[in-house]
This record gives C-alpha cells, structure tokens and sequence, in this order.
C-alpha cells in the first residue's frame, strides 16, 4: 500500500510539472505575440535645446535650432520633429556670412530622404532679403526643391509685396522660383521671379 501511494504522488507531482511547464510555455508564446505587435514608433532620443549642424566639406551648409526635438528611429522610416518650432539657417559659399533661415512652429525631417517639412506660421528669409510667409513648406533637399500650395505672401526688396493663393515652387537657394495665382503691387520689371505657368 505504501508503495502504491508513493507512486501515485510521483504520479501527482509528474502530471502538476508538466500542467505548469504548458501554462509557462504558453504565457511565454503570448508574451512573445503582443511583444511582436508593440507600437515601436516614440522616440528614441530627445533633445532639449537641440543644435545641428550639416556640413560639406568642412563648409556648414545648414544650422537648425530648436526647443526639443525627438527622433524616432526604430521604424522603418525614421524621422525627427521639433513640434515646439525650429528655426534652420542655410549657408551659400557665396555668400557665408548672410544665411538665408526658415522658422517654423512645427518641423519633421526625414534624414535619409534629405526631405523636410514645416508647418505653422512658416517664414523664410532669403540671403538676398526677400521675405516669404505661408503655412506650410516641403524641402527636397535631393532636389533642391522647395515648395508649398498653400497662400504665399511675398516681400521684395524693393519692398513691393504679391499673394500667390495657389503657392510656389523654388530652387532651395531661391535663385528661380515660380508662384501660382499671383497678385499684389510688384514691379515685374524689377523682380527676378519666373511668369507664373498657365
């Protein structure tokens, strides 16, 4: 008898082993699904009182400053924003010590695409002081295109100021640009900007 109940609670203890190996195996695989499906897009890094500095050969092309910027770089895409503002000085050779800058109340930049984008009170001053206000800019740096379709209000140098309601689109060093629907008191004689397109 004694040996008979010994083997019923080796028995007992084999059978309450295996029922907590599957409960454990089990968790561990559902652990394994829901880690799978986490949300992997909060940043990686934050910023605060953030500096870049982009540069080409020794020379500095672009200087950006914001409050806080977050990057995002365990997606497939990564990104940086600034959703406080930024402001991004861009530097030509010809003229290095009067940079041209972009401010923003909101910014996303897509590093390896060279792409960024500003929204929210957007105002971009030229190296040469022309002056343009919107509220939303795309920048293919690749391309050395910047563009927008939202309202564009211009200020000359001479001072005479246009509306392009239909937006523009220019080369990065605002050496050629083209707006869309234009009106406002400008001399076309004295401004250097191409015929809007039919």
């Amino acid at each position: 008898m004694k040996v008979i109940s010994h083997n019923k609670n080796k028995y007992i203890a084999y059978l309450f082993s295996c029922a907590i190996f599957f409960i454990l195996t089990s968790c561990e695989e559902d652990l394994t699904k829901i880690n799978g499906n986490d949300n992997k897009n909060f940043p990686s890094q934050i910023i605060y009182n953030a500096k870049i500095i982009q540069r080409d050969s020794g020379f500095v092309k672009l200087r950006a400053t914001a409050p806080i910027i977050e990057k995002y770089q365990l997606i497939d895409s990564p990104y940086t924003i600034a959703k406080k503002g930024m402001r991004i000085d861009f530097f030509d050779k010809k003229k290095p010590n009067n940079p041209g800058n972009i401010t923003a109340k909101y910014a996303k930049i897509y590093e390896y695409k060279q792409f960024y984008e500003a929204k929210g009170d957007v105002k971009i001053l030229t190296n040469d002081g022309q002056r343009f206000a919107t509220q939303s800019v795309y920048w293919d740096q690749k391309k050395k295109r910047i563009y927008t379709n939202d309202t564009v209000y211009a200020t000359m140098k001479d001072g005479s100021t246009l509306v392009h309601a239909k937006g523009m689109t220019a080369k990065d060093d605002f050496s050629e640009y083209t707006f869309y629907k234009n009106s406002g008191d400008v001399s076309i004689n004295n401004a250097k900007f191409a015929q809007p397109k039919p």
